[in-house]
């Protein structure tokens, strides 16, 4: 049977926020099963452990997971870099199991130029010296996406398009949009400092790719964006970087999907454990 898996050499995602309502985790298993990488990097943010909840861990949540170990299984190169919600695992930084690796950051040759890749939280000053302030505005950030799927649903009621209050927000508000710039030079400024020739962050949820420079040279600096609002990633394949943009159009129903976990008690959990460890 042909495989019809898109190959791709290297795969950049980031900002995923498992275990949160505003994950769009269905979509990015699609997006995995789809495609067939030599290396994988989860940029940051895989899980959100600042707003994780035992009580909710829905059926696609679990198949990204699965899927990802899936993807060790067949031999794909996987770096987990480290990123502010996921920031128990640097605990784990230099552990390796099969083909995956925990680090803080890593430095890939790509036909002879080297990329850079951390998630980008070490440039936030509110993570620095005010992390409780970050982690409240990470919970009105998840009662936003929430919010914003109201209004989306009223929306498409009344036959209008999806629109996205939190982008919209920081799309108009101009200490955001210096933020922004400010993040994407610093990282620019680094990364030309050490003579690479790619820069690949997170954190800030804006996919890009653009060539930056300063008096010193010139960097490229990318985006992977995020899987809450955008349902980003990014793609290197026969040199050269390109931003895959996934479409709700691509949505239907999974042929065999898991359980929702969600809706089940603790008893009933460790009944399926059990059953997996049986089989």
């Amino acid at each position: 049977m042909k495989d019809k898996k898109r190959k791709v050499e290297v795969v950049v995602i980031s900002d995923v926020h498992l275990g949160t309502y505003g994950s769009k985790a269905r979509q990015l298993h699609r997006y995995l099963k789809s495609i067939r990488p030599k290396i994988l990097v989860i940029n940051g943010d895989l899980i959100d452990i600042w707003r994780f909840s035992k009580n909710y861990w829905p059926k696609a949540h679990m198949q990204v997971v699965k899927r990802l170990f899936g993807l060790m299984a067949d031999g794909t190169r996987v770096y987990y870099v480290t990123g502010n919600h996921d920031e128990m695992m640097r605990k784990f930084v230099g552990l390796k199991f099969g083909t995956c690796e925990i680090v803080n950051k890593v430095v890939l040759e790509l036909k002879g130029q080297k990329a850079w890749f951390f998630h980008g939280d070490v440039f936030d000053v509110t993570m620095q010296h005010s992390k409780w302030l970050a982690q409240l505005g990470a919970v009105g950030y998840g009662m936003l996406i929430v919010l914003n799927r109201c209004v989306n649903f009223c929306s498409e009621l009344m036959g209008r398009g999806k629109i996205s209050l939190s982008k919209a927000i920081k799309d108009r508000v101009s200490s955001a949009l210096k933020k922004k710039s400010e993040f994407e030079q610093t990282a620019a400024d680094l990364a030309i400092s050490k003579g690479y020739a790619y820069v690949i962050c997170g954190h800030i949820h804006q996919p890009l790719i653009k060539e930056m420079a300063n008096e010193h040279g010139k960097v490229c600096y990318l985006n992977s964006g995020d899987w809450v609002e955008n349902m980003t990633a990014l793609e290197y394949h026969k040199g050269d970087w390109s931003i895959y943009r996934h479409e709700d159009a691509e949505e239907a129903d999974d042929e065999h999907e898991e359980p929702d976990l969600s809706t089940f008690d603790n008893q009933e959990l460790f009944r399926q454990l059990m059953q997996e460890v049986r089989g």
